[in-house]
């Protein structure tokens, strides 16, 4: 049986990536508990009910490609771009150096 992941922990967990940083659906799936729940972490970023308060614009795919936004791939970049990160044709550049695990659960 496959673990759920509750949408308020993943929505917690992505409240928690700083400004100018970057985490992965994989990373927030792992640090909810199921880190086979990357997918269901994209449809919970696709339903948020509060972007910017939920920056979930600052989930990205794991190879270090921006991924979907609900408001366009290139708002998501603009708003990334804000924030410091540098991007190239999609691609998060220097993405280790921006990237975000230190999760904490309540």
């Amino acid at each position: 049986m496959v673990k759920s992941i509750s949408k308020d922990k993943v929505y917690e967990l992505t409240r928690q990536i700083p400004r100018g940083m970057i985490s992965t659906y994989s990373a927030i799936a792992k640090a909810a508990g199921n880190p086979k729940a990357a997918r269901a972490v994209g449809k919970f970023m696709n339903v948020n009910p509060k972007p910017i308060i939920i920056p979930c614009h600052r989930v990205v795919k794991a190879n270090g490609h921006v991924g979907g936004f609900k408001s366009g791939i290139d708002k998501k970049i603009r708003l990334l771009e804000s924030e410091g990160i540098k991007i190239i044709n999609g691609w998060i550049q220097d993405f280790d150096k921006h990237l975000f695990t230190k999760f904490k659960l309540e």
